[in-house]
């Protein structure tokens, strides 16, 4: 039997309840330090930063100003143009054969649907590779769906063959002549928030409207596609291309003792995509370089020049007009050593690899020997560093260190609304800033060459 309080006693009760306490309860956890301070302010004053548009804009200026104020030297801006996308209203539904509202979000580089939406038949593929297979010209004036489900991977691995339904999905539906494409959301959870990201255009493709569905909406596509019944569905994505579009890097620099020497580069992206507020993709990773960077040099200079690049344009930069692509022309006669960056959240890191040349190996046992205590382990398999580094290491064929992070839950967030502040654990991120640094501390201290090879 339970006893109940009469009404006034249990007000008096909560009433004499401390007011401090209440407020603790309903305020989210809270960090301290560098790392902290510009995911919490990135996301809170600025907020969603999707490629050429005003808010990234804000997000450059921002960055200038909190570079300045940590310290950095040589801070700019360093603007360019990219062809961009920008989202429009969006919504959609099943009408046939049965009527059920749609959890969905358009694709970068989607083309509108007419403006009282597109309504049309749905063809159910359970893979990419189903698709492919389908006859030319049979989707002529249908929708097709792309089902192909993402599995959890500790290294996010599952990510590039799942990623492959929404980056060539579209063009292909479109060679078959389908009038639009809805695929099944390039993510691991079971929320009803759909993810977006960019698709690319095959050269010869004609672009279609292209959306994807939560992934409760896919399952329920799925099950209605087994009963054999036709599926119609009625969309509106208005969303559309936004050619040369203003976008832009912010650079910065904590000089080291040796200029001579060939500079370190570590790197994040500043723009997101403009469901959440970009705290895991890539306001984490911003401050896990800039945070690191900085303790690299709490005691005294390093010997190599750290620069931290900000990059603009990752998220719609694959056609080339992305950061770092854009870093690459205007520094690439600079002498770089290593590029390394930070774009997968701010779990804790768990393994490290390089593509250090053999000669290279006391350096690599030594960046090895820094982790260990931290229980970051070695791995084999190629080191690649990421988008905003990649056309610099190509470049100048740079040696690289990739500090990899668990990936798990990663992709739960990944391009949703849920991308957001609280999702992000102030003691992992912590643990980030201590592993970047402890790398930073021996390779920003190697005085002698640093050479690409083939790694562990």
């Amino acid at each position: 039997m339970v006893r109940k309080l009469p009404r006034a006693a249990l007000l008096a009760a909560l009433a004499a309840l401390p007011f401090t306490a209440t407020i603790a309860a309903a305020t989210p956890q809270q960090g301290s330090g560098v790392a902290w301070d510009i995911v919490e302010g990135l996301t809170t004053e600025i907020g969603p930063r999707i490629a050429g548009s005003e808010a990234e804009a804000r997000a450059r200026a921002w960055a200038d100003a909190k570079l300045k104020a940590l310290g950095f030297s040589n801070v700019k801006i360093e603007p360019f143009k990219a062809n961009v996308w920008q989202r429009g209203p969006e919504h959609a539904k099943l009408t046939a054969p049965y009527q059920q509202p749609l959890a969905i979000t358009a694709l970068g580089f989607s083309v509108p649907t007419p403006a009282d939406g597109l309504t049309a038949e749905m063809v159910y593929f359970p893979t990419l590779a189903a698709l492919e297979a389908a006859p030319a010209g049979s989707l002529k004036g249908k929708v097709a769906f792309v089902d192909h489900a993402m599995r959890r991977a500790q290294d996010g691995s599952g990510y590039g063959p799942y990623g492959n339904v929404r980056r060539s999905g579209p063009s292909i539906a479109a060679q078959k002549g389908a009038a639009g494409i809805v695929i099944r959301s390039a993510g691991t959870d079971s929320h009803r928030n759909p993810h977006t990201g960019a698709t690319v255009w095959a050269e010869g493709a004609t672009p279609i409207p292209a959306g994807a569905v939560s992934n409760p909406d896919a399952d329920l596509i799925a099950r209605i596609a087994q009963r054999g019944k036709p599926m119609q569905i009625d969309m509106t994505l208005m969303g559309k291309p936004n050619p040369g579009a203003p976008s832009g890097n912010v650079v910065a620099e904590l000089p080291g003792r040796d200029p001579s020497l060939p500079i370190v580069l570590v790197a994040c992206h500043l723009d997101s995509w403009d469901l959440g507020t970009g705290a895991i993709d890539d306001a984490s990773g911003c401050a896990i370089v800039t945070a690191a960077a900085l303790a690299a040099q709490k005691d005294g200079k390093t010997l190599r020049t750290i620069r931290v690049l900000w990059s603009g344009n990752e998220e719609m930069g694959m056609n080339g007009q992305g950061g770092g692509t854009h870093y690459a022309e205007m520094h690439g006669d600079e002498p770089h050593a290593v590029a390394m960056e930070s774009d997968f959240g701010a779990d804790n890191v768990w393994q490290v690899k390089n593509n250090f040349a053999p000669a290279n190996k006391a350096l690599a046992d030594k960046i090895n020997a820094a982790l260990w205590p931290m229980g970051i382990v070695p791995h084999a398999g190629p080191a690649d560093g990421g988008a905003d580094v990649g056309a610099i290491i190509a470049k100048q064929k740079l040696a690289v260190v990739d500090l990899g992070q668990d990936g798990m839950h990663y992709f739960d967030l990944h391009h949703t609304p849920d991308d957001t502040l609280d999702k992000v654990d102030p003691a992992t991120l912590q643990q980030n800033v201590d592993a970047w640094t402890a790398v930073l501390k021996v390779i920003a201290n190697e005085p002698g060459e640093i050479a690409e090879g083939v790694g562990e």
